[in-house]
């Protein structure tokens, strides 16, 4: 038996692939957006680094990209970026995805995990949530020790953990809004549901402003995180503005 296992399912950091609709509704390009996805997956992964958690990179690959984006070496790109991230001598598993839809990839790789190498717990922790922390990812391990199944919310009904100890039908679990509908299947299945605390995603506008003002105020009380991506925050020059919304300095 092993302990939590830490999936972060990874896209190739492509140009109109990544946090396209970030880049439909925000000032920033998809060059951009491709970046800011790049920041914050160094910063999920260093996060999982310094937790108790196996770290386990699940990507995509030519099979299970759209059409316009199934060329190339997506394992390559994707084990670029982590390799930069976290250096050569990382202890890392690398795994592609299978599955037609998001919701089947999630479940496939889960449910392998825990019934065929008998993990403990599985733990989906998506690469868009650069302020989470080995507290977090370390609680949550706790928590599935006391719930079949733990939850992270986001904003806009979204999630950016989902744990389990136990499967659930993934059939079309992760359909909006993800935290109902995984807590909803949970239920279904007679098992105990938990919830870790709410983090943003930079998926989308809000999330990304949420997250913004996260870093600014970790930076305010000398408790800076999240480092890459509050390096290109600051190299882009976004802000939020006086009426809430993405500026450009």
């Amino acid at each position: 038996m092993v302990g939590m296992i830490v999936v972060v399912p990874v896209d190739p950091p492509r140009d109109g692939l990544v946090l396209q609709s970030l880049a439909e509704q925000s000032p920033l390009s998809d060059a951009e957006a491709a970046s800011l996805y790049e920041a914050a997956l160094a910063d999920v992964l260093w996060a999982v680094a310094r937790s108790g958690g196996d770290l386990l990179v699940n990507y995509r690959d030519a099979e299970t990209l759209p059409e316009t984006q199934a060329y190339g070496d997506p394992e390559a790109e994707v084990r670029a970026l982590v390799r930069d991230a976290l250096g050569e001598d990382a202890d890392v598993r690398f795994e592609r995805q299978v599955g037609s839809s998001r919701s089947a990839r999630v479940g496939n790789t889960v449910t392998h995990l825990l019934e065929r190498e008998d993990a403990q717990s599985v733990g989906v922790l998506e690469p868009t949530v650069p302020l989470v922390n080995r507290t977090e990812i370390d609680g949550a391990a706790m928590s599935l020790r006391r719930h079949d199944v733990v939850i992270g919310p986001s904003t806009g009904g979204r999630t950016y953990f989902g744990g389990f100890s136990e499967p659930i039908d993934f059939t079309d679990a992760y359909t909006t809004p993800e935290l109902s509908t995984l807590a909803r299947r949970g239920a279904e299945g007679g098992l105990g549901v938990g919830f870790a605390p709410m983090l943003p995603t930079v998926t989308s506008p809000v999330g990304l402003q949420t997250t913004i003002a996260g870093l600014e105020a970790r930076q305010s009380a000398d408790r800076p995180d999240a480092e890459a991506t509050a390096a290109l925050v600051d190299e882009l020059g976004i802000s939020v503005g006086e009426g809430g919304g993405l500026e450009r300095q």
